[in-house]
């Protein structure tokens, strides 16, 4: 399920804070799903608790994941999660089009770059 590229230069808690947000944006996880306890991960990853708990406190800080005392953690609506996602890429690809276009990229050029065209290597 969650896999550690020892070689990214991010730190672990990130990498399984990515793995986990992929994993419910693409329906792997869905709403109401148990995820692992801190400990079963932290085992099964062979990594400290204290990493998988730094995790699943990120994830629960934007909204992916729930606790429920003396249940365990679980996943969010999906949905709502998926609409947040797509807000923050698109504002992201705003704000690189802006500083394209700031320079003198055509909205032309930049169309043809994401359709695998053009590129500037």
């Amino acid at each position: 399920m969650i896999l550690i590229d020892y070689r990214d230069t991010r730190p672990i808690y990130e990498q399984v804070v990515e793995r986990f947000k992929m994993l419910i944006l693409h329906g792997v996880l869905t709403s109401d799903e148990k995820i692992p306890s801190v400990r079963n991960l932290a085992v099964e990853l062979s990594i400290n608790p204290n990493t998988i708990q730094r995790a699943y406190a990120e994830l629960e800080r934007q909204g992916y994941i729930y606790t429920v005392k003396g249940k365990g953690n679980f996943v969010s609506d999906s949905g709502q999660l998926l609409l947040k996602y797509k807000e923050e890429v698109f504002a992201e690809i705003l704000k690189i089009c802006k500083a394209a276009f700031e320079i003198g990229i055509t909205e032309e050029e930049l169309i043809e770059a994401i359709r695998g065209g053009k590129t500037y290597d």
